[in-house]
């Protein structure tokens, strides 16, 4: 087994299948990886509370700006 797809593990998508969509899944599965190994730092004393809410905080503001670029969400327009 590689290790990226051991540590990193990728489920299907199901939803509509647009470019834009697929973009966002990764980046959500990403943020939602990155997010379980910072909370485990936490739990496992390595990293503060203040810390991980720090990067956790950095993180959504990533993935809310993917979705504002990819412009997910918002009414298609006519055409």
């Amino acid at each position: 087994m590689d290790k990226d797809n051991f540590l990193y593990p990728r489920s299907r998508y199901r939803g509509a299948v647009k470019p834009e969509n697929l973009v966002f899944n990764a980046n959500l599965q990403e943020f939602s990886q990155r997010v379980n190994y910072i909370c485990c730092l936490e739990t496992g004393g390595k990293l503060s509370p203040e810390a991980s809410y720090k990067e956790i905080k950095a993180l959504w503001k990533q993935l809310k700006r993917s979705k504002q670029q990819l412009g997910i969400g918002e009414p298609e327009a006519p055409q």
